[in-house]
């Protein structure tokens, strides 16, 4: 199961979180508390094993402009945590190997994911940042749970519970292993990969290495690309 670790903001942060574990980061592109610039987020990135899923979050922003910044960056995905129209989001698909477009839980552009070009859906609560929970029976069977990453006020103390119920291709977090926005709690982010780890040898699932899942995302967008 993938495991993305957002709001990334210092070298230390993003070392941690991928000595534990994690197979994803996030940076924030987005107005935010966590927003960093893309000169600096590159000189973390340069840093990080290949392996990692480094993923720039965005919101509304110009299609062009969130592809300048993934490559200057040197970033692997986009996510796009806005209004984005359809159009926006394949144009963003057609030049960034991977992208998540995020939704709300109960947003209605959640049933038609696939035209927007997406990779992966991302299910947010309302307030995406703010650590609310949302309501897990409006993820229920709306995509198919290996295009899901779960998001919105997970922590170790939940994560199992979503994952139980859920069953997706990742999960999401940045408030919920946090000492103070932007700024991450070693002891929250061990027992959040612990609690990750221990969900999936609980539902028999092949808990494979984050960073396998990471492999496996590059491999499967490259084969969709190739089958075009």
């Amino acid at each position: 199961m993938l495991v993305k670790i957002c709001g990334i903001t210092n070298e230390s942060d993003a070392m941690l979180a991928v000595g534990l574990g994690a197979g994803a980061l996030g940076f924030v592109f987005a107005p935010s508390s966590r927003q960093m610039a893309v000169k600096a987020v590159a000189r973390i990135v340069d840093r990080l094993p290949h392996d990692i899923l480094t993923v720039g979050v965005f919101r509304n922003e110009a299609p062009a402009r969130v592809v300048q910044m993934v490559n200057e960056a040197g970033l692997r995905a986009a996510q796009l945590h806005g209004e984005e129209s359809v159009d926006a989001c394949r144009y963003v698909s057609e030049r960034v190997p991977v992208v998540l477009k995020a939704f709300p839980a109960g947003h209605p552009g959640i049933a038609h994911w696939r035209s927007y070009g997406a990779d992966l859906v991302l299910i947010d609560s309302g307030s995406p940042g703010s650590g609310s929970v949302f309501d897990w029976k409006l993820a229920e069977s709306v995509v198919e749970p290996d295009r899901i990453v779960i998001a919105g006020g997970l922590n170790p103390s939940n994560v199992t519970m979503a994952i139980e119920r859920l069953r997706p291709f990742g999960v999401d977090v940045s408030s919920g292993v946090e000492i103070a926005p932007g700024r991450k709690d070693p002891r929250k982010l061990r027992d959040f990969l612990v609690a990750v780890r221990n969900a999936e040898a609980a539902l028999g699932l092949p808990g494979e290495d984050v960073s396998s899942s990471g492999r496996y995302l590059y491999d499967w967008a490259d084969e969709e690309e190739n089958d075009d």
